[in-house]
């Protein structure tokens, strides 16, 4: 039976894991609750099948399982693409990450040409169309996720002119001056331009989209309309105060919005709630003393995410403030990368070099100023550190949303603490009340890092309060719901 619903996703959505020499399947673990809620839909659709890769070897080809049923749910399919380790090197490791991610994020002359595999790329988005194609119910709705998969919606237009057609890109989307480096850009474009609803984080990325498209082919501007109110229209690096909703290239009538994800609220402050979790928060502010204030950092090993900058700048504000030292405690945590992405060995090496720089130099018996954490945290233990954080320090040179923060304010429960903020992360603009900061410039940090230690706790309580409002507002299933929404 053919699906109504295909999602096109290159991460499978479980955990395969080897225990006792058997294969066992494991749910992912993700506090921003993006996964679950697609598979919510994919579970609860009448027909489905949720495409990924997987990474096979010679021996495993002729024995390899392609389709298996989701949770035993007989109606919903998980389709596996196998690929060669070598093709995964240079479809994901390489050419994603290596060419692809540098221009998402704005950072061209990290772009490399040279070691990225177009052919690769092509070849597996074709594996990708043609199992959609294979799969899909003539009514059916296609569901593409990220730029991993850029090129998919065309070769699923050239075999069903009549699908219809999702894709959302989860990473920022770049102005043309970036962009365009992209030997690949008219491809990629002419691409998202066969899809019926091409969705983004914020405005500006919708923007930054059309004014792309724009250069490079007639399209018709159809419709255009002030920020939705969950945006903040003007005031902030990443700001615009209307957005085009409809173009038209051709005969494809393309709708285009802003679809920031959302957090899982509930499932959060459940966790939070729980009395081990309870039980550690007060543990941590133990161990921290009444008179110090703990900040907390978290992400991942990347160096779009200004962790380097950052570290910069608390060593300057115990040089500048020396009455801090023994009062303030930082813990970072920042998660190392997957084997084989050497495009963040420098970073990680940077990272943990400067942590080691400022423990040396400020360091005391009694008082260690960073606590490096490498290895991913357990979810309890981060949502714990989060709700006994009295600030915490998210300030990526960019990034396209940032669930981090959004995950701090639900586990303050809106009712204290600060966010530090950077402005160049896309959820700047629906956290308007975050202290917003630009990690570019040194004296903006280092404002910013002093007005959140010095923040009163009426303030702290209002600014909260209002964040903690925003996000319940615009939560994961709001996301995943206006998204498919927009199709019909």
């Amino acid at each position: 039976m053919k699906s109504s619903l295909v999602i096109l996703y290159h991460r499978e959505p479980y955990d395969e894991v080897i225990e006792n020499g058997k294969t066992i399947y494991q749910e992912k673990k993700s506090p921003n609750g993006i996964l679950p809620t697609i598979k919510s839909f994919f579970a609860n659709a009448e027909q489905s099948t949720w495409i990924a890769w997987k990474q096979i070897n010679a021996k495993q080809k002729n024995n390899f399982q392609t389709r298996m049923s989701f949770d035993g749910n007989e109606n919903a399919t998980v389709r596996r693409i196998p690929l060669s380790a070598e093709q995964v090197k240079n479809f994901y490791y390489v050419t994603s990450k290596e060419a692809f991610w540098p221009i998402l994020h704005s950072f061209p002359w990290q772009f490399t040409y040279e070691s990225s595999d177009w052919e690769n790329f092509q070849d597996i988005n074709r594996k990708f169309a043609d199992a959609a194609c294979e799969d899909a119910a003539d009514d059916a709705l296609i569901w593409i996720h990220d730029y991993n998969l850029w090129l998919t919606p065309y070769y699923i237009r050239q075999q069903r002119p009549n699908a219809k057609i999702i894709f959302f890109h989860h990473t920022p989307f770049p102005g043309p001056d970036a962009f365009n480096v992209l030997p690949w850009r008219e491809e990629i474009i002419d691409s998202l331009l066969c899809c019926d609803v091409c969705g983004f984080h914020i405005p500006r990325y919708v923007e930054n989209f059309v004014s792309i498209a724009q250069g490079f082919r007639d399209i018709e501007i159809v419709k255009r309309e002030p920020v939705p109110k969950e945006f903040t229209p003007r005031g902030t690096a990443l700001a615009v105060p209307e957005m085009t909703t409809q173009i038209r290239y051709k005969d494809q009538l393309v709708h285009l919005g802003a679809f920031p994800v959302g957090t899982n609220v509930a499932f959060i402050r459940s966790v939070v709630e729980k009395p081990a979790v309870k039980k550690r928060v007060a543990e941590i502010r133990a161990e921290m003393g009444v008179e110090r204030q703990l900040i907390v950092s978290a992400g991942r090993v990347d160096y779009v995410k200004g962790t380097k900058e950052m570290l910069l700048c608390y060593e300057r504000l115990l040089s500048r403030r020396p009455e801090l030292q023994g009062k303030v405690n930082f813990v970072v945590a920042v998660a190392k990368p997957a084997t084989g992405m050497r495009i963040y060995r420098t970073a990680q090496s940077d990272i943990e070099r400067l942590v080691g720089k400022i423990n040396g130099r400020f360091a005391k018996l009694s008082w260690t100023p960073i606590l490096l954490f490498t290895s991913a945290l357990p979810l309890e233990e981060i949502l714990a550190l989060y709700a006994a954080a009295d600030i915490a320090w998210i300030t990526p040179l960019r990034d396209g949303l940032n669930l981090v923060g959004k995950e701090f304010v639900v586990a303050k429960g809106g009712q204290d603490g600060v966010l530090v903020f950077s402005e160049f992360a896309g959820a700047a603009v629906e956290l308007p009340d975050a202290v917003l900061t630009n990690p570019y410039a040194d004296s903006s940090m280092d404002k910013a890092i002093d007005q959140a230690l010095a923040m009163a706790p009426q303030e702290q309580s209002d600014r909260m309060g209002r964040m903690y409002k925003a996000v319940k507002a615009y939560d994961v299933d709001r996301w995943a719901k206006e998204l498919l929404g927009a199709a019909n």
